[in-house]
């Protein structure tokens, strides 16, 4: 296995699987950090035969960015990516939008796993695996920071169906386009989501 392709995210955010190929890399960016530290204990420990050295206290200094890669290990355990068929379903309908997928929006009181958001210009359309999504709360948080990034009259709607979501999709094929406006509403979505 090539160390390039072992320590680096290929799969960027907003893509397929992009929640599965960074979960991996966050824990094993967590477990060599802890490595290090652990390493450079046993190190001082053996050098010297004691804790008190110069060493310990690199180690201790060492598990601070550890345990900052932890909690970003533990946020991306928590959630699933698209599950494979609800992917290839959609693809067959949402060919020329801009699609996101495995998008989590964070908030004070919930995360909302979003699994596919396409976006074809003020009209963005969301499909979540969760049957008791909480559409309201969404469209309002969601809403509010599309206002303050200033995207006006921005309609968003998360379906739980896949059947109806894959006939919005084929709608929105039809809805004029405005690219520049598309893609700042992506760029958004892509900058609040886990």
């Amino acid at each position: 296995m090539q160390w390039k392709r072992l320590f680096s995210t290929d799969v960027s955010k907003g893509t397929r699987n992009y929640l599965d190929s960074q979960k991996k890399y966050e824990i094993l960016r967590t477990a060599l950090y802890f490595g290090i530290s652990l390493s450079l204990f046993a190190a001082g420990w053996i050098q010297t035969g004691s804790r008190g050295n110069l060493l310990t206290i690199v180690a201790v200094l060492g598990c601070l960015p550890a345990s900052k890669s932890l909690v970003g290990a533990v946020m991306f355990l928590r959630f699933r990516s698209c599950s494979r068929d609800t992917a290839e379903a959609v693809e067959q309908h949402s060919q020329g939008l801009i699609c996101l997928y495995d998008m989590v929006f964070t908030s004070y009181k919930k995360n909302y796993v979003v699994n596919h958001l396409a976006v074809c210009g003020n009209t963005v359309c969301g499909f979540s695996e969760d049957g008791g999504f909480p559409e309201n709360e969404f469209y309002s948080h969601i809403g509010d920071i599309l206002k303050l990034d200033g995207h006006k009259n921005v309609t968003v709607k998360i379906f739980t169906d896949l059947h109806k979501y894959t006939e919005r999709l084929d709608q929105m094929m039809n809805l004029g386009r405005e690219d520049s406006v598309t893609a700042a509403v992506a760029a958004t979505l892509k900058s609040v989501a886990l």
